[in-house]
């Protein structure tokens, strides 16, 4: 049997040589002074050799239980060479099967069916978040434990609703990757209940008609831009995504109906909003002014450019109403008022805020459009939040910020 010692005294020759241990494992020593493990065995009647590796990085009792494993598959009938190379195989498929690599497949996949805002955040939160720290790992090593304690570093260095966004798209990339064959379990959807429920509030919205109409005045008396006055009362009058509004161009109103375009929507379903006489009157009287940007509402700066992301909630919180009523909150007084004031309506209510039922089945074959009753419904929630109100050409000649 060899010892080490017996090897490190081993001097290159003029031809290769041999240094036999037992059991078919020798040291190959090369005449350039390299040393190299080999396992030789019978296999199927014909006489092979298994590399095992050079030496010192491979010892002497590291080639032993290489060879016991090569006999191991010998036993169970397997040629080591062939076993060799599979688990060489299966290790190079862990190594690209990681949380990154995985992570890009899905989001390749799946950012299709986003728009590309919300396709960008994602991608940002997993590239800032999530890769640096578990990104190079192979999927099958990450714990739970390791997806817990990235999650809560999260929670505390930034808020707790990003730390749970994060969670769902590890746990997406895992449910995706067992899809593939390249998972068997998902350590970030196990964890979840390790977690309490993030604490949701309503965005602050006034939900009574005199409330509403009182701080629509409160609007109109603030100096502003007059295009962000109109957009105020244009979101009032619509009952919009405050989004939709800003992007709203010329080319979406047909007629007395704004036909907001998929890729727009929040649903990425085309949405229809009827619209009553005083919205009419809103685009006649801001017409002059952005009739020639592709905008309705553009920047006060640059008319090819939609108006800012804060200019309604500026004005909103100028006229006062700061932490009272929020831009997306015109959707809750409309919701609140019209449902009290045409309870059997609830449902086409909730089509003309372009809710998406809760019952899925429903969603895809009840495409009922109810346009003639939302028409009505309209008209009726302009005529009673507007009563007395000048008309929208007034708007201009308002006090300017």
């Amino acid at each position: 049997m060899l010892t080490d010692t017996a090897i490190r005294k081993a001097k290159p020759r003029d031809k290769q040589y041999k240094l036999y241990d037992e059991r078919g494992l020798h040291l190959l020593v090369r005449p350039n002074g390299s040393r190299l493990w080999h396992y030789r065995y019978m296999f199927e009647g014909k006489e092979k050799t298994l590399s095992i590796g050079p030496y010192p990085e491979v010892s002497l009792a590291e080639a032993r239980s290489a060879r016991d494993s090569a006999r191991a598959d010998l036993r169970a009938g397997l040629n080591p060479a062939i076993t060799k190379k599979l688990r060489r195989a299966q290790v190079a498929a862990e190594q690209n099967n990681t949380l990154e690599a995985a992570g890009r497949d899905w989001f390749a996949l799946i950012s299709p069916t986003w728009r590309p805002r919300h396709a960008a955040s994602v991608l940002d939160s997993l590239e800032r978040l999530v890769f640096p720290r578990l990104g190079a790992m192979p999927l099958r090593d990450i714990t739970p434990q390791m997806v817990r304690d990235a999650v809560v570093d999260i929670e505390q260095a930034r808020a707790p609703e990003i730390a749970r966004r994060v969670r769902q798209r590890i746990s997406a990339i895992y449910i995706h990757a067992i899809a593939c064959g390249k998972a068997e379990g998902d350590p970030a959807g196990v964890i979840k209940a390790a977690f309490a429920p993030v604490q949701t509030r309503p965005q602050p919205a006034i939900i009574d008609l005199p409330g509403l109409r009182e701080m629509l005045r409160a609007v109109d008396a603030t100096p502003a831009h007059a295009v962000t006055r109109m957009a105020i009362r244009w979101l009032a009058l619509t009952a919009a995504r405050p989004g939709e509004v800003r992007l709203a161009t010329w080319a979406d109103i047909d007629g007395d109906e704004w036909v907001i375009p998929a890729e727009r929507a929040k649903t990425h379903r085309a949405h229809t909003v009827p619209l009553s006489r005083q919205a009419l009157d809103v685009l006649e009287a801001v017409r002059p002014i952005t009739g020639g940007s592709p905008y309705i509402f553009p920047g006060a700066r640059w008319a090819l450019r939609p108006m800012s992301e804060n200019a309604l909630s500026y004005l909103l919180n100028r006229a006062g109403y700061a932490g009272r009523h929020v831009p997306h909150g015109f959707r809750a007084s409309f919701s609140s008022i019209m449902n009290e004031r045409s309870p059997a309506d609830r449902a086409v209510i909730d089509l003309m805020l372009a809710h998406v039922p809760s019952n899925r089945v429903e969603g895809v074959y009840n495409r009922a459009r109810h346009m003639a009753r939302r028409k009505f419904l309209a008209q009726d929630w302009a005529d009673i939040l507007l009563e007395d109100f000048p008309p929208a050409a007034e708007l201009l000649f308002l006090p300017r910020r």
